[in-house]
């Protein structure tokens, strides 16, 4: 087997170990069931804050936990391997939302959230996507206005991660033709409504909602950093936050490779297993490197953070690491699927559902071509969106 324990502290692996436990005894017998209702069993939430796995990072003084980014990547990775769905909560609460308002909120916004956050109590929601902007984030129209002390938004926000069972919706809005504010929105607030979306191709169990803004008044209390300087705090929790759907990623391509691998060593074609076939191994070998690399990428990446590399100088490095691990992640599912033939098209193998939670990989938090478009501007110092 392929080295993942070099360069691991002691302490790092012991969180890795916690999280594979819990993923195999509480997550992976319920995938399938949560994946055909459409719905994470909402007690799942509270057994991760528990755990300490939806504070992560977080100062101790909040109820967090002390721990460096590179365990967050191992615990992200093996929630990934259990059920890309129950990631995606965590990427989004903690990643996202809960490290955002640790960064940048007040005091008084930190005492307010980030214990209820870190705990479980609460989740936190993102919302930065709209229905007609998605990788031109700046374009966004949702728009928050000034009356008197209190802040009014109106707009709109589409693919919304946890959007129908978040406490706090992390709302970035246009308070000015060049400036975007972020705000911290309750989402029990008047005017706010959130719808969740079904049918979706993938990460079923995972609440993904469209949110409405009808003149929700908010007190500039809820104002998360400085007036017109939001989008740049979007822009650095993608870069950390790319971290974490690499992370997940390889996750999903590990689950992929270890079931494809299971099952070459039991399925029988012509008198013997069809792991005995070179052009089996070939599938097999070709997702083993890939998913390494792919883990590799993303190590560094957060290893980078753990040395104080501020997210703006390894957004290049977030971006590969992103690109590379969600590729890699449609490329081990699908080859996964080709491994189980006709079974892997039936839903009582998990083959399908690999296939169909990597595809959006390639998708959020930034595309695959947005992601190359980030690197090559990087290598050549030529902006090719201009």
């Amino acid at each position: 087997m392929l080295s993942r324990d070099f360069g691991l502290t002691e302490t790092q692996r012991d969180i890795r170990d916690l999280a594979a436990g819990f993923v195999d005894a509480e997550i992976v017998p319920h995938a399938r069931d949560w994946d055909r209702a459409e719905r994470v069993d909402p007690a799942i939430v509270k057994r991760l804050g528990e755990l300490g796995f939806l504070g992560l990072m977080v100062d101790e003084r909040y109820g967090g936990v002390d721990a460096d980014t590179l365990s967050y990547v191992l615990v992200t990775e093996e929630l990934g391997r259990g059920d890309s769905a129950v990631r995606g909560i965590v990427s989004v609460s903690l990643g996202l939302v809960t490290k955002t308002i640790a960064g940048h909120g007040t005091e008084e916004q930190r005492r307010e959230w980030l214990p209820r956050l870190v705990s479980g109590e609460a989740l936190g929601c993102f919302g930065l996507t709209e229905p007609g902007t998605g990788s031109d984030a700046g374009s966004l129209r949702t728009r928050a206005v000034r009356d008197g002390s209190d802040w009014v938004l109106r707009g709109s926000k589409l693919f919304i991660t946890n959007g129908t069972q978040a406490k706090v919706a992390l709302t970035f809005a246009r308070t000015s033709e060049s400036g975007i504010t972020a705000f911290l929105v309750p989402t029990d607030s008047p005017g706010f409504t959130a719808t969740e979306i079904k049918g979706k191709l993938g990460l079923r169990g995972q609440a993904t909602a469209e949110l409405t803004f009808d003149d929700v008044r908010v007190p500039d209390s809820a104002r998360l950093g400085e007036v017109d300087r939001g989008l740049g705090i979007a822009l650095g929790a993608l870069s950390r936050g790319r971290i974490s759907v690499a992370a997940g990623a390889v996750g999903v391509a590990q689950a992929a490779l270890d079931a494809a691998t299971r099952y070459a060593g039991e399925r029988d074609q012509f008198g013997k297993p069809i792991a005995s076939f070179q052009l089996v191994q070939e599938l097999l070998a070709d997702a083993a490197v890939d998913v390494q690399a792919s883990r590799l990428l993303t190590h560094h990446v957060a290893r980078m953070a753990d040395a104080g590399v501020k997210p703006k100088d390894y957004a290049t490095d977030a971006s590969a690491a992103k690109y590379h691990a969600s590729e890699t992640a449609v490329r081990v599912s699908n080859n996964c699927l080709q491994v189980f033939g006709g079974y892997g098209f039936i839903d009582e193998y998990p083959a399908g559902k690999y296939v169909r939670d990597a595809r959006v990989l390639t998708l959020y938090e930034g595309t695959s071509q947005i992601q190359k478009l980030i690197i090559g501007r990087d290598l050549t110092g030529i902006n090719a969106m201009s």
